[in-house]
């Protein structure tokens, strides 16, 4: 019996099945796909294609209007928002690509066989935009996750060590704390300074007992971004691996991972990524897949069925996806990495940077308490004010502001997305010079 999503054959696979074009016709003929959905990745449309195909139209740029998105997002015209780094909108299009999704379920239902085929290009499709390749790239269902595999499948024991920093998500410190009450591992963690953990902090801590370095690529707390190259090199050094929580990262800025060294990765897609929820791509360096073992078998890391009832699994990073994962999150996510891969990610990195430095610099100009290192290069920044909590949330909502506030409202994180504009940073600015 096989069940890979190579070969398909034994999942119903009959003339209605859905390809891709067919999904993505439908979905356009539905009045779901707008300008900038689908990147046509086959052969150039004609000219009498190009006249009456929506999704091959030019995105136009302006001065508001840098990456000419901002018309794929309702949610400018309905807030100031700079919260992307709780909840990033998604464009129209990858809602388009789950409606199109349900409204097949419903008239005609897409068939396994197809699913899998369509998981297996977006396992591709994430694959080249983080530098690898599709064997060391699966599909998970959280950020945490992945490491929870990482962990599992480390072995790890008293006289270990698990080095982190501070800056890290909470789930993170739950499992290692969790590791030295079953396991007897002990836990290091780095203490920030001024903002920043840096590989020097880092190297104070790391030594020949430490088996995994963990730390959020971009922190969630400040946007903080780590130095990968350094840590993997000093993990590295000592015979241990590095571990990054991408969430906060990918779809922000670009990444090599073979540049980086970094061996595992996990990220959720509902931050950056312009995704859904329930699915999380997870990558293994290859010389390391033999080392990270599922936790759990199902009919999909089945590679082949051997006589009386053995099983061969899948050597590569297939071997993680074991059973039904959110197929329409999966559909929307290829159609983010799309629209991702249209607009560049280099050009959201300059672009959105750019306005946190605008911000950042606009804060520092009127006496706030900057808590994101000066010249970080995330699009996150975290600031604290002095004025009124209550009065500071009224302003806010009153100018339709979406931010995330921390300690009841004296801390204040804001993220610029590709949606946002100058303006935009402009006039939260002005709000912020009445606090002072």
């Amino acid at each position: 019996m096989q069940v890979s999503d190579y070969d398909v054959s034994n999942h119903g696979r009959d003339p209605l099945s859905y390809t891709r074009r067919q999904f993505l016709e439908s979905a356009s003929a539905a009045g779901f796909i707008t300008p900038l959905s689908i990147k046509n990745r086959d052969a150039e449309p004609s000219d009498k294609e190009q006249a009456k195909s929506p999704e091959v139209v030019k995105r136009v740029q302006s001065i508001n209007d840098p990456l000419g998105v901002r018309g794929d997002f309702p949610v400018v015209e309905e807030h100031l928002y700079l919260n992307s780094p709780y909840i990033t909108p998604s464009p129209q299009q990858v809602i388009a690509a789950g409606n199109a999704f349900w409204q097949a379920k419903s008239h005609n239902p897409i068939l396994l066989g197809d699913m899998l085929t369509e998981t297996t290009r977006v396992r591709q499709q994430f694959a080249q935009l983080i530098g690898a390749i599709e064997t060391e790239v699966s599909i998970l269902d959280a950020t945490s996750a992945g490491e929870n595999l990482v962990a599992g499948s480390l072995d790890l024991r008293s006289g270990d060590n698990v080095v982190v920093d501070d800056l890290h998500y909470e789930t993170t410190y739950a499992l290692y704390r969790n590791l030295a009450e079953t396991r007897g591992i002990e836990l290091r963690i780095v203490r920030s300074d001024n903002g920043a953990a840096t590989p020097e902090e880092f190297e104070e801590l790391v030594d020949d007992a430490t088996r995994l370095v963990s730390v959020a690529w971009v922190s969630h707390q400040n946007g903080y971004a780590h130095d990968l190259r350094a840590l993997a090199d000093l993990a590295h050094g000592h015979g241990a691996y590095l571990y990054t929580d991408a969430i906060q990262g990918i779809g922000m800025l670009p990444l090599d991972v073979r540049k980086t060294g970094v061996d595992f990765l996990t990220a959720g897609t509902y931050k950056w990524l312009l995704g859904g929820y329930g699915v999380a791509p997870f990558f293994v360096r290859s010389e390391l897949l033999d080392t990270i073992e599922p936790d759990r078998s199902g009919s999909l890391n089945i590679a082949q069925e051997l006589p009386d009832f053995h099983f061969e699994l899948h050597d590569d990073a297939r071997k993680y996806l074991y059973a039904t994962p959110a197929f329409g999150a999966i559909y929307q996510l290829g159609a983010a990495l799309d629209y991702l891969d249209n607009v560049g990610i280099a050009n959201i990195e300059r672009h959105t940077v750019a306005l946190a430095r605008r911000l950042y610099d606009g804060l520092m100009a009127q006496g706030h308490r900057l808590l994101t290192p000066p010249g970080n290069g995330s699009a996150i920044v975290l600031f604290e004010h002095n004025h009124d909590p209550e009065t500071v949330r009224q302003s806010l909502g009153k100018a339709a502001v979406q931010a995330t506030l921390r300690e009841e409202g004296v801390k204040i994180r804001v993220g610029a997305a590709l949606f946002n504009n100058e303006d935009e940073i402009d006039k939260f600015l002005e709000i912020t010079d009445g606090w002072r």
